[in-house]
């Protein structure tokens, strides 16, 4: 009996050592999440920071299967840093959500 009861809590270990993380912990922030994918090139053809808008003439963006092409994204309050300007080439994360597409990350070339 002693056998069956050990083998019965040695499986219920092990079915929690293998159960999937919780999902708070597998859904990071969005930054952060961004922070840890492969950026795209591009360069800013215009920058409307009250409208939340950034249109940028880029490469390939292998995260959405997409290719070179120039396109407008939206983007949150304090993602295009200050210092981007239209003109300036930069390395962007983007991202789609129903059919939306945005830029979650933005940091100057070099």
């Amino acid at each position: 009996m002693k056998y069956l009861v050990l083998r019965a809590l040695a499986g219920a270990t092990l079915a929690i050592l293998l159960a999937p993380a919780p999902a708070a912990a597998a859904d990071r922030a969005p930054a952060a999440r961004a922070a840890s994918q492969p950026l795209s090139e591009g360069k800013v053809r215009r920058l409307d920071r009250a409208a939340g808008s950034v249109t940028i003439t880029h490469g390939p963006i292998e995260n959405l299967g997409m290719g070179a092409m120039t396109m407008t994204f939206s983007f949150k309050k304090g993602v295009v840093p200050a210092a981007v300007k239209e003109g300036d080439k930069v390395r962007f994360r983007a991202e789609e959500k129903g059919g939306q597409y945005s830029v979650v990350r933005v940091e100057a070339a070099k």
